[in-house]
C-alpha cells in the first residue's frame, strides 16, 4: 500500500499570497517614479522579513 501525502500549507500561502497583493498595491500606490515601482515589486516580494524585523525592534529582541 502506498502512502498518501497530505500537504496542509495552502492556507498559509494564501495568506502570503493576499498579502502580496496587498504590498504590490501600496507600494506601487505610493511610488513616486518608474524605478521606485519596480523597487517597490522587490519589497513586496519580501515584507515578511520586514514585517517580523519591525516586530522583533519593537519588542526589543
Amino acid at each position: 500500500m502506498a502512502k498518501k501525502h497530505v500537504s496542509y500549507a495552502a492556507p498559509a500561502g494564501a495568506i502570503y499570497g493576499l498579502g502580496f497583493i496587498g504590498a504590490v498595491i501600496y507600494f506601487i500606490s505610493t511610488a513616486s517614479g518608474f524605478w521606485v515601482g519596480v523597487l517597490g515589486i522587490l519589497k513586496a516580494i519580501v515584507w515578511p522579513a520586514f514585517m517580523v524585523y519591525e516586530l522583533m525592534s519593537y519588542l526589543n529582541l
